[in-house]
C-alpha cells in the first residue's frame, strides 16, 4: 500500500516531512459505498456533515443532517458533500483503517468521504494534522505546494488560502493514494464526479492538551491544606487584595505535582475518549454474565467501532476510563487493543466480567 515503501521507510523518510504519490496503493479499489448511500448518512442526526458550494457569489458551507431533497436541488457542478467518521458505520470503512495500523491507534481520528460533483472541491487549503487521500470513485486532481505564505481569505467560511501557488499536479484515478504531511497546501478538484477517502490523523494543539490536562487534574488532584490568615492585619482599603493572599494561595498551589505515570494516565484517557458526538447503543436484551461467557467461548468478540482501546503496560484506557488488567488478562486485552477483535474461548472470570460491562455498554460487538 505504500508503493513498495516498507513501513519503516515510510515513517523514516515520509512521515511528518513530505509528501508522497502512490500509484495504484490499493489496485482494484472503486470505494465503499456509493454517493447515493453517502448521502443517506448525511440526513442522519447523528452524522456530522457539511455540504460545500462554490459559485460567483462566492463560497458557502451548510452543516448536516441535511434532508434528502436538500440533495435534489444542487446544480449539476461546483458542490461537494463531506461526511465525517464513515469508520463508525461502515465495516468497510473501520475495516480499511486497519491498513494503516503502521500508525499507533492513538494518533488515528477518523474516515472522511466526500463525493464531489464535477469542478467540486473545498478551495486551497492546508490542514494541521498528517492525511492519506484515498481515490474512489472517479477522478481527482490534486496540486500540492510547499509555501510558506498561509494568509487565509477574509470573510469566507472556510479556511482558503488567499494566495495558493501550486508546485506539484496530479490526477488520482480510483485506487491512487496522495499522502501529505501537516501545513503542506492543497487542492483537489473533481474531474467529473468522484468520491475520496480521507484518512486523518488527530493533532491535538498545546492548548487542547493543557486544557485537558487541567480537566484531567480536577479530578484526580488531591491537595492538602486551607487558606487561613490569623495573622490578618487591619487593612487600609478592604476591597485590596494583599500581598500576602496572593502569597499564600501561590504557595497553597505551588504543592501541585505530577510524575510520568499521571502524564501516561492522562495521555491514555484523552487519546482514548471518542468524539463528542459519539453516543454508544446498549443492547436491547443483554445477556446476563454466565450466558455471555458460554457465547464468548463460541463466538468471541470485536470492539465496536466507535470503540478506542489503548494500553500502556498494564493500564488500558477504553472510551476515556481507565483500567488495570485483571491479574492473567495483559495478553488478552492487547490482542483486543491491536487487532480489534478477541478470538473465542474461556477466559479468566475477571476478564470475562471486564468484557461483559464492556459489552452492556455497547463497547463491544459479538464477532
Amino acid at each position: 500500500m505504500l508503493g513498495g515503501l516498507s513501513p519503516e521507510n515510510f515513517l523514516a523518510r515520509y512521515w511528518h516531512k513530505k509528501p508522497l504519490l502512490i500509484r495504484q496503493a490499493l489496485p482494484g479499489f472503486k470505494g465503499l459505498l456509493a454517493p447515493h448511500d453517502l448521502m443517506s448518512l448525511a440526513v442522519r442526526e447523528d452524522v456530522e456533515s457539511r455540504l460545500v458550494s462554490h459559485t460567483r457569489t462566492g463560497w458557502k458551507v451548510a452543516h448536516g443532517p441535511f434532508a434528502a431533497k436538500d440533495f435534489t436541488r444542487l446544480p449539476k457542478k461546483h458542490w461537494t458533500l463531506l461526511v465525517q467518521s464513515v469508520d463508525h458505520w461502515l465495516d468497510a470503512g473501520a475495516d480499511l483503517l486497519t491498513r494503516f495500523d503502521f500508525i499507533p491507534r492513538a494518533r488515528l481520528d477518523d474516515l472522511m468521504v466526500s463525493y464531489a460533483a464535477p469542478g467540486g472541491g473545498v478551495g486551497p487549503h492546508f490542514d494541521s494534522y498528517d492525511v492519506f487521500l484515498l481515490q474512489g470513485l472517479g477522478r481527482r486532481r490534486w496540486r500540492i505546494s510547499a509555501q510558506q505564505d498561509m494568509e487565509l481569505l477574509p470573510g469566507v467560511p472556510l479556511r482558503i488560502l488567499r494566495r495558493f501557488e501550486a508546485e506539484q499536479e496530479w490526477v488520482l484515478e480510483p485506487g491512487d493514494m496522495l499522502y501529505l504531511p501537516p501545513h503542506y497546501a492543497h487542492d483537489g478538484i473533481a474531474e467529473g464526479e468522484c468520491m475520496t477517502y480521507s484518512i486523518g490523523f488527530r493533532a491535538p494543539s498545546a492548548q487542547e492538551l493543557a486544557v485537558g490536562f487541567l480537566d484531567w487534574l480536577h479530578e484526580h488532584l488531591d491537595l492538602p491544606g486551607r487558606y487561613a490568615d490569623p495573622a490578618l492585619r487591619l487593612q487600609r482599603h478592604p476591597g485590596e487584595l494583599s500581598d500576602d493572599l496572593v502569597s499564600q494561595v501561590a504557595s497553597l498551589l505551588g504543592g501541585m505535582r505530577w510524575t510520568d505515570t499521571d502524564m501516561a494516565r492522562f495521555a491514555g484517557s484523552w487519546f482514548s475518549e471518542p468524539k463528542p458526538s459519539v453516543f454508544f447503543e446498549p443492547p436491547a436484551r443483554p445477556l446476563g454474565l454466565a450466558a455471555f461467557t458460554r457465547k464468548l467461548a463460541r463466538r468471541g468478540v470485536a470492539l465496536d467501532r466507535r470503540s478506542r482501546l489503548l494500553f500502556r503496560g498494564r493500564r488500558f484506557f477504553c472510551n476515556g476510563e481507565e483500567v488495570a488488567a485483571p491479574l492473567r488478562s495483559t495478553a488478552a486485552l492487547r490482542a483486543l487493543a491491536d487487532s480489534r477483535r478477541l478470538a473465542p474461548g474461556a477466559y479468566a472470570p475477571a476478564l470475562t466480567t471486564l468484557l461483559h460491562g464492556w459489552y452492556e455498554a455497547g463497547w463491544l460487538q459479538w464477532e
